[in-house]
């Protein structure tokens, strides 16, 4: 007797809790147990039916409910006895956990729709919605059900179909109710899942099987006690079966609770790997610009206390070569072996970072002398200058590196990667694959490079360029046969004449020399032009024009737009072209040959192998460098390779102009060798393009000079 007091106890008390759980629900609503009694209902239920608060009890059979809704009035349309075996069989035959719905006439001429679901354990959930109105208004009644059908999924979403696990605790701290997904997270196996199980054995069966909560089992009891005295929220993360659960605890104003369970274990993974992501570069692995400067900032309190460290600004050189002949794929691969053959170069406490493209910095703490950086760096120039062997491509490229010593290059993070940023700057400026220390100054150099490079952006459309031409003497004509066009640069921001020594460098560098390169040639032909005399004109090219596939059609346009006859125009060339020994280099330039433009080696004698050049392509004109005039009479080898090569050149049958003769015992010297053209101020500096007219002008009657 006792028992059955106490199962019907624990079933008031379940319908209490699932009614206070449920009481939002704007529709009549009962549970009926598997022996066909009243377990649970709300105040909806009672109005719809016109039952008297004091005529329905729990526990009420089916049978009793029908005969107390007949008196009322209710189902006019059948007998008690035939509504209840009806509506019994219905249920009955509703066990599969489907929702099925009927309709009810009640008093009044009424139309009840009642839909019922069956939960096993808990019985058949019913609720019942007047829908008089709705049958006369189909498009109303059509939102009312589905209304009620958004309804009836968040019910069994909170019992069953959540993600979730869900239980609920009387105040006792016995289960009431709990849905699948939480038995499948916990495990736990069936008599645990039953109503009216402690929650003390259930979490003395998690410990028990390896639950972790961060304490004892004793100390998470009294934790959960505690809040559930306090009726307040509370959340707890523990581990079971190497997964991470999230539980939580919302209390429930009749001193009950409902707790959610919910596996976080692959969330914490993708958090962690989104805060992996968030401070490591994607492609390399390695930290990335965000977690170097947190580093970096980090180590700016150990450089307060004086200790030393350096940074490091690496720049992988001729990447973007790669890229733009290879692809982006296989730059991508060369970065991957960048980071792993950099990694190799530094210590354990070092810190390397890719900060984006083709730019790394390393961060090496503690040190002791400028020495180690230096070392380092070394290493990682050597490392860097092995070629690398990319889906059967030799791909080399090289490093340059930037050094800033803390704390006597900056103490502070910003200070410390601009300064490596201007060594590293200074590093590529000269000649890259090498290393830079952080010189004071050197900021202001940067700077200026830096407004020159932006100055020359907007040069041309700013009409900031002009030409200059320096007048060539031919010793037999003892005229003016050709003029060398100069590019000159008034830029006001620099302090107005900037050299060419200084800003061509940059427009090479930049590629802005191939447009530029192009306006001088076009100028140039048409300065030309409109001389009086059949002087040539020469224009000097630069290698990274001959990257441009359209080199020879624009050559062409500039000589048709200007009405120059094609041998009329020089092209200046050095031998740092024909390096690479390019087939597309020389097919350009034999094309240019055939057009009639004659091809001058510019400097000649300055580079590598300048006999080999000359094999490889029949230049009209050698050009000696400057430097052999200025040592003439101090180096007595000077006219000796001055002889050879004038002599070369009339074996070659090529004709050869001498550069820089600013005297007369130059001009003898080079004379008395056989020399066809001389160059220098011992003639004329670079005139202006109305100068030159003059001059030439002034030819066409006595000459300019007597040479004799």
């Amino acid at each position: 007797m006792k028992a059955k007091t106490a199962e019907a106890a624990t079933r008031t008390d379940s319908a209490l809790l699932l009614d206070a759980a449920l009481e939002s629900i704007p529709y009549g609503f009962c549970v009926w147990s598997d022996s066909f009694r009243l377990v649970m209902w709300n105040e909806h239920y009672r109005d719809i039916y016109g039952f008297p608060q004091n005529r329905v009890k729990r526990g009420m059979t089916l049978g009793a409910v029908v005969k107390l809704s007949a008196e009322l009035g209710n189902h006019p349309d059948q007998s008690p006895t035939e509504f209840f075996e009806a509506y019994k069989q219905l249920l009955l035959n509703n066990r599969s956990g489907a929702r099925a719905k009927v309709r009810e006439l009640v008093a009044g001429g009424r139309t009840l729709e009642t839909a019922h679901v069956y939960s096993p354990g808990l019985g058949w959930v019913v609720t019942h919605e007047d829908v008089t109105e709705e049958i006369v208004s189909s498009e109303i009644a059509q939102r009312r059900k589905r209304e009620l059908e958004r309804q009836n999924i968040r019910l069994d979403a909170a019992v069953n179909n959540i993600s979730q696990g869900l239980c609920m605790f009387d105040p006792k701290g016995r289960l009431v109710i709990c849905n699948q997904p939480y038995a499948r997270i916990y495990e736990l196996p069936d008599h645990l899942l039953k109503p009216g199980t402690p929650l003390d054995d259930i979490v003395a069966h998690l410990f028990e099987h390896g639950m972790s909560a961060g304490g004892t089992m004793e100390n998470y009891i009294r934790w959960r006690r505690e809040m559930i005295a306090r009726g307040e929220y509370g959340k707890n993360v523990h581990e079971l079966n190497g997964r991470t659960i999230l539980m939580q605890h919302h209390p429930m104003k009749d001193g009950g609770w409902v707790s959610t369970h919910e596996d976080i274990t692959e969330q914490g993974q993708q958090e962690a790997r989104i805060r992996h992501m968030a401070r490591h570069d994607a492609l390399t692995e390695l930290p990335n610009r965000v977690q170097f400067l947190e580093e970096m900032a980090a180590s700016e309190a150990a450089i307060a206390r004086g200790e030393k460290v350096a940074v490091l600004c690496i720049d992988v050189d001729h990447f973007k070569a790669v890229n733009d002949t290879l692809g982006h794929a296989i730059g991508d691969k060369v970065l991957k072996q960048v980071s792993a053959r950099l990694w190799g170069t530094t210590r354990e406490t070092d810190i390397l970072a890719r900060l984006g493209g083709d730019e790394f910095s390393l961060l090496l703490k503690p040190i002791e002398k400028p020495a180690e950086a230096a070392a380092i760096a070394e290493r990682i120039i050597k490392t860097m200058a092995s070629p690398f062997a990319i889906d059967g491509h030799q791909v080399v490229i090289g490093a340059s590196v930037g050094i800033a010593m803390a704390p006597a290059d900056g103490d502070t993070t910003d200070a410390l990667m601009k300064n490596a940023d201007l060594a590293l700057y200074r590093a590529k400026s000269e000649g890259r694959s090498t290393y830079h220390f952080f010189e004071p100054g050197m900021d202001a150099k940067i700077q200026r490079r830096r407004v020159i490079e932006s100055g020359l952006r907007l040069a041309l459309a700013r009409n900031e360029l002009r030409l200059v031409f320096q007048p060539l003497m031919g010793l037999k004509e003892n005229r003016v046969t050709c003029l060398e066009a100069l590019l000159r640069w008034d830029h006001e921001a620099c302090g107005g004449t900037i050299p060419p020594t200084e800003f061509i460098p940059v427009a090479e560098e930049t590629g802005l020399i191939v447009p530029i390169g192009e306006w001088v040639l076009r100028e140039a032909c048409k300065a030309a032009a409109g001389w009086p005399t059949n002087a040539r004109v020469a224009v000097n090219l630069s290698p990274v024009q001959f990257k441009n596939q359209r080199l020879f059609e624009t050559v062409q346009a500039a000589l048709y737009d200007a009405g120059l006859p094609a041998t009329r125009l020089e092209l200046e060339i050095t031998e740092s072209l024909l390096l690479a020994e390019s087939e597309p280099t020389l097919q350009t330039l034999h094309q240019l040959r055939a057009l009639g433009v004659r091809i001058s080696m510019d400097d000649f004698g300055t580079g590598y192998s300048s006999l080999s050049y000359l094999r490889s392509f029949p230049f009209d004109k050698i050009k000696i460098d400057r430097s052999f005039m200025r040592d003439l009479e101090s180096k007595g080898d000077s006219l000796a390779i001055i002889k050879a090569v004038i002599g070369l050149g009339q074996s070659l049958g090529m004709s050869t102009t001498a550069e820089g003769v600013e005297t007369e015992e130059q001009l003898n010297a080079v004379r008395e060798q056989g020399c066809n053209e001389v160059q220098g101020f011992y003639f004329s500096p670079p005139l202006p393009p109305m100068e030159v007219h003059e001059l030439l002008k002034a030819e066409v009657a006595p000459p300019l000079r007597q040479i004799s």
